[in-house]
């Protein structure tokens, strides 16, 4: 059973449709990749999943546990997230990452990750997911008391990132992670997408950066003027000759 299925989706600006009919899904545990160019929908569609763009038609639905269940028998049941407000997706267990970070600038490092568990009550589980957050960005507790908005464009993304994983989530949704930032930089928060993979969370990434992207992906889907046009194994479409030729400048 798909951790996250969207069936097909249609959303329109006005009278302009931006996403036509598409339908995939995400297992848990993967990293999925949605690749394309600029206007090709990518970003429209994490904002479709996490409520922010009203949809036309079409089903998102995400599986949670069931309330009251203990760890040893999980059973989940399906949530239509079209009919989930948008400030609650995230008690469900789905973060978004979203294009250009959107930090509060004005708020230090600290009260920024604080910001990020506010669906959480228990104080001393928010503590012990801050230790983690600080192990995997040691650099967001060195800064933990300086204001946001005064960090590097690197440190800035780490910041969203580790705001995202305060909520504890079982799928977190990154646009662009690597958007504007330098080689080395990129190089780095595609090592930390991995870690955060492997410790568990699933990600569903939209990357300009397709190369990049494919590299660390199970699966991936691309995008053209709001269609699927392929998908498969992320590694298969890397050696795609289309693929190539379109997004990876070869």
């Amino acid at each position: 059973m798909a951790l996250l299925k969207v069936t097909d989706l249609q959303v329109y600006y006005g009278v302009i449709q931006a996403i036509k009919g598409i339908s995939f899904e995400v297992n848990a545990g993967e990293v999925i990749a949605l690749i394309g160019a600029n206007g090709a929908g990518k970003t429209t569609i994490l904002h479709a999943i996490t409520g922010l763009v009203p949809v036309k038609s079409g089903s998102i639905e995400f599986e949670v546990p069931k309330t009251g269940m203990n760890d040893k028998d999980i059973v989940t049941e399906t949530v239509n997230l079209r009919k989930t407000p948008a400030h609650k997706i995230v008690s469900l267990g789905m973060a978004h990452v979203p294009e250009g970070r959107r930090i509060f600038s004005q708020l230090t490092v600290l009260e920024n990750l604080k910001m990020g568990a506010y669906t959480r009550n228990d104080k001393e589980e928010m503590e012990q997911t801050l230790k983690k957050v600080y192990k995997r960005f040691p650099r967001l507790e060195e800064r933990k008391n300086q204001v946001a908005g005064t960090l590097s464009g690197g440190e800035q993304q780490m910041l969203a990132m580790g705001r995202a994983l305060m909520s504890h989530p079982r799928i977190i949704l990154m646009d662009e992670p690597s958007m504007g930032l330098s080689p080395i930089l990129v190089e780095e928060i595609f090592d930390i997408i991995k870690e955060i993979s492997k410790s568990g969370t699933t990600v569903l990434l939209v990357e300009q950066n397709a190369k990049k992207a494919l590299s660390i992906a199970n699966r991936a889907y691309v995008l053209e003027t709001g269609n699927i046009v392929l998908e498969g194994d992320a590694k298969e479409l890397m050696n795609d000759e289309s693929v190539k030729k379109a997004y990876l400048g070869e």
